[in-house]
């Protein structure tokens, strides 16, 4: 009986903590499956991991900013931003420590036929290995006279006089980042897939 109680116990401070947020994300997932729509991944106070086989982004800049955290900490962060982007086999993982129950895993994964289609994507990371071709790259202009890009996000913590790079294209291969947040003007996700599970369950 004592297990049993565990047990219980368990399983409802699962779900205090996950269904709200899995919840959320399964509505929102369903409404970027089906067509474009504004959206923004994050977790306060966490990194997560994304991987993709191949992004073919138009209009490329990339930027220093701060991100302030619901928690309070401040997180220096590289923003890199597209004017629009087509994305191959996306991957987004976190793994969320829950009180007793042990790390629950979230992956959302979209792309694997027809590929993911951002326009103003913003990905804001600390961590990037990939293979990148730039065309017509400009290293050294300022973070806000940028042409080329969508221009520094609404609300970013960052010097528009900072140092930035920018380029007409840019294509990134073998994609394995850790980032912060990922924000999109409109996000298309064909072939979308969720799921959530107990221990570690990430993208790479």
């Amino acid at each position: 009986m004592e297990s049993l109680t565990r047990g219980g116990t368990r399983w409802k401070r699962f779900a205090v903590v996950m269904v709200p947020s899995v919840a959320a994300t399964a509505a929102i997932g369903v409404a970027l499956s089906q067509g474009a729509l504004a959206a923004s991944f994050s977790v306060s106070g966490q990194q997560f991991k994304v991987s993709t086989d191949r992004l073919d982004g138009e209009g490329f800049v990339q930027y220093g900013a701060v991100d302030a955290q619901k928690n309070g900490k401040n997180v220096p962060v590289a923003v890199s931003a597209f004017s629009s982007a087509k994305i191959h086999n996306l991957c987004q993982s976190v793994v969320v420590p829950v009180p007793v129950f042990g790390d629950v895993s979230m992956k959302l994964q979209a792309g694997g036929g027809d590929p993911v289609e951002a326009k103003n994507l913003y990905i804001d990371l600390d961590q990037l290995n990939a293979d990148a071709t730039f065309n017509n790259i400009n290293i050294g202009v300022a973070a806000g006279s940028s042409s080329k890009g969508p221009g520094i996000k609404k609300g970013d913590k960052a010097d528009p006089g900072s140092f930035a790079q920018e380029a007409d294209t840019a294509t990134l291969t073998h994609v394995h980042q850790r980032a912060w947040a990922t924000t999109a003007g409109t996000f298309k996700l064909s072939g979308l897939k969720m799921s959530v599970a107990k221990g570690k369950s990430e993208c790479y």
